[in-house]
């Protein structure tokens, strides 16, 4: 179904979770052209000093990436925040959001990203500061609290509300859970039944059937989905043809996963250089073979490439010799097992 932000009207509520190290705009890309109907890039810092650095450049190029753009921009100072989202506009972002989610230590020892959900007043003063700042739709990516004791998920919405948010990402853990254990969507749940604003839903959703029931069962608008997609970006397809049919999608083909996985690479390459992008394609090359056959092979020969042409030739080798042997990449069971709620 479709979903309104603002001004903006997305084709459905499949988001993809902003990343870092992982949502570029080469992934962000691949994941729209397979249906997601918003992708949120990397955080990228508040302060000035940060945010003109090579890596925060790379991070905010949207090159060739179709709208509408959403930039996250992270920081504890409510002045700094408003002058990175009026930057950010004025460099192109459709949507700013704000991230009070990020559980990373590096992040929260600064008194950022989940670690804000412990000053409700400078939330709200953060949150204030940067809708006034703007023009665009501000968003909001949080948690559920900080800790099992601190779920205060509800006054962050309420807070969000009166600030003039217009869209909430919540993710079903806590600050402390980081991303052990499973998340819980009780919290969702009682966030959507008392905001007017729409509630996207994020955790553990790695399959049409679990996006199906974690959809149920908050009455979320959406879901965000980061590491479910990783290395299968074809998951959005796979959920927006669930959703509109009621239906599997076709498992993926050998030679789809070949194509995808190529031309990430190229991408990579193209935006991080040889160097960075070699080292880059490692990881996403290894999510993209993890459920294949003699991955580990793979693997371990593509990981000394530092080159393009030979990660690339690497690739066409492999697959060649798998394409003969194995009809799809993910077969799956002629009855899904319906996945349970923890």
């Amino acid at each position: 179904m479709p979903l309104r932000i603002g001004s903006h009207l997305l084709k459905n509520g499949l988001f993809v979770a902003p990343m870092a190290g992982v949502s570029d705009r080469a992934w962000r890309r691949l994941c729209k052209r397979y249906g997601a109907g918003l992708a949120v890039c990397e955080m990228v810092g508040a302060s000035q000093q940060l945010r003109d650095t090579v890596k925060s450049r790379r991070r905010i190029n949207h090159e060739g990436e179709s709208g509408p753009i959403s930039v996250q921009i992270v920081g504890n100072d409510p002045v700094a925040m408003a002058e990175a989202a009026r930057f950010n506009a004025g460099e192109g972002a459709d949507i700013i959001d704000i991230n009070m989610g990020c559980p990373a230590k590096k992040v929260c020892n600064k008194a950022a990203g989940s670690a804000l959900l412990r000053d409700e007043q400078l939330v709200g003063q953060i949150l204030e500061a940067v809708v006034a700042a703007v023009d665009v739709p501000v968003t909001l990516k949080f948690r559920t609290g900080w800790d099992e004791q601190n779920r205060n998920a509800l006054q962050i919405a309420r807070i969000a509300e009166e600030a003039g948010i217009q869209l909430l990402a919540l993710h079903g853990r806590t600050r402390a859970c980081g991303f052990r254990g499973m998340a819980e969507y009780d919290t969702i749940a009682a966030v959507k039944a008392a905001s007017r604003l729409p509630v996207i839903a994020n955790g553990d959703i790695d399959s049409p059937a679990r996006a199906r029931l974690v959809l149920e069962y908050t009455g979320a608008d959406g879901v965000m989905i980061g590491r479910g997609a990783q290395g299968k970006p074809w998951l959005f397809r796979e959920i927006a043809h669930e959703m509109a049919t009621g239906t599997q999608a076709l498992p993926v083909s050998i030679s789809e996963v070949r194509e995808v996985l190529l031309e990430h690479l190229e991408e990579l390459h193209r935006l991080y250089g040889n160097e960075l992008g070699a080292r880059i394609a490692r990881k996403h090359a290894g999510w993209y073979v993890k459920d294949l056959p003699d991955s580990s092979a793979f693997r371990e020969r593509f990981n000394r490439m530092d080159a393009f042409a030979d990660q690339r030739a690497t690739i066409m080798g492999w697959f060649r010799q798998l394409e003969s042997s194995c009809p799809t990449a993910a077969p799956r069971a002629a009855v899904e097992t319906e996945p349970v709620l923890a």
